[in-house]
């Protein structure tokens, strides 16, 4: 058995093999609801053969979400369709999560195939953001947001910790927070989008705060025996990379210590003034050098489409999760062609049976 295809257990779940599907927004909800489309299109996905399959960035309030297409998960009516969600994921034999978070400053933005840049001032579609300080992203968000008070910390890590406790009740089993691509956690640890002067800013313990006591109170309340996951920008390729790495390591030892249970490494996102080194499985260095220093299992993604890449990253003990997200929308049953590819027995099992007996049976020769 070739190492993608190997078990992974995480607290009391255990993931058929490594293979996960990360968050993709789809950006088809209207208030912040489910619809036919998100229910033929995660059943589809748990269907072809991954452990995991990750429900996209949910907005823990109305402001949080990245456009008025993205799903939210702030009142119990979300929370209800959501559970017909995991419940069709875990029938299609993959583990159901769901990555929560708020878009601070990115938010209040157009689909990205309608401009990708914020609704225009005066649009009834939008609404006014909010970030650590008055800074805008800049680029195609040029919107400036609000620096919030510390009311509005407060409530946002409150809507944090209800929203995980919605998708505690709705039967997700995964939980992953998105403190990661320049979203409102991100700008908080971000030296480009945070310029507060108070103790959630200033330096290194002051812009980890509010992380750090939104992953403490979304602990007290998600089950013991159930993975809690962050995805975390850890480099931003903007020239400071070392410092920003070194930063984030750090942190990530201080997410462990509170009670984390599994990395996903990512970019920042944080400044449009950078120059990522895109390639296959470029990532994977950095997160082999988080899973050494912190000791915390990690996951990653980006470019990370040819079966026998994504097995070598784990082979080597550079993650212990691959993210395959583009790769499953071209191909729903990624994991057959994977498991193909590296002539896995039997491989047309990793697909549920009424698929798997005729795959099988009239294969070619």
């Amino acid at each position: 058995m070739s190492a993608l295809f190997s078990s992974f257990k995480l607290k009391d779940v255990t993931l058929r093999n490594r293979i996960a599907i990360p968050p993709m927004c789809q950006y088809s909800a209207v208030d912040g609801l489910t619809n036919d489309w998100h229910a033929v299109h995660y059943a589809s996905l748990a269907r072809g053969g991954a452990g995991l399959v990750i429900v996209e960035a949910t907005g823990v309030a109305p402001e949080g979400r990245i456009t008025p297409g993205c799903l939210g998960l702030w009142n119990d009516e979300q929370a209800a369709r959501l559970a017909k969600i995991a419940a069709s994921i875990k029938a299609g034999g993959a583990v159901p999560g769901i990555q929560i978070g708020h878009a601070g400053r990115k938010a209040s933005a157009n689909r990205p195939w309608e401009g990708d840049d914020h609704i225009a001032e005066g649009d009834h579609r939008g609404w006014a953001t909010l970030s650590p300080s008055a800074v805008a992203f800049g680029a195609n968000l040029p919107k400036v947001p609000k620096a919030m008070t510390h009311d509005d910390i407060a409530r946002v890590r409150d809507d944090f910790v209800a929203a995980a406790c919605r998708a505690r009740d709705a039967g997700f089993e995964w939980l992953e927070l998105h403190f990661a691509h320049g979203y409102l956690a991100q700008s908080f640890f971000s030296v480009y989008a945070n310029q507060r002067t108070d103790h959630y800013g200033s330096d290194f313990k002051g812009r980890s705060r509010f992380l750090l006591e939104t992953l403490a109170a979304v602990r007290e309340v998600w089950p013991e025996h159930l993975p809690l996951t962050a995805r975390f920008g850890v480099i931003e390729y903007d020239g400071r990379d070392e410092e920003t790495l070194a930063e984030s390591i750090e942190l990530a030892i201080a997410f462990k210590e509170a009670g984390l249970d599994m990395l996903n490494v990512s970019v920042g996102f944080s400044t449009p003034n950078v120059n990522i080194p895109w390639g296959p499985a470029f990532l994977a260095p950095i997160a082999e050098k988080v899973r050494s220093a912190t000791r915390l299992p990690v996951a990653s993604s980006w470019s990370i489409d040819v079966p026998a890449t994504a097995n070598r990253v784990v082979a080597e003990n550079q993650m212990d999760l691959v993210m395959i997200g583009r790769a499953h929308l071209a191909n729903p049953h990624w994991s057959y062609h994977a498991a193909l590819a590296l002539k896995e027995e039997k491989p047309s099992w990793v697909l549920p049976a009424p698929y798997a007996h005729w795959l099988e049976r009239y294969s070619p020769s």
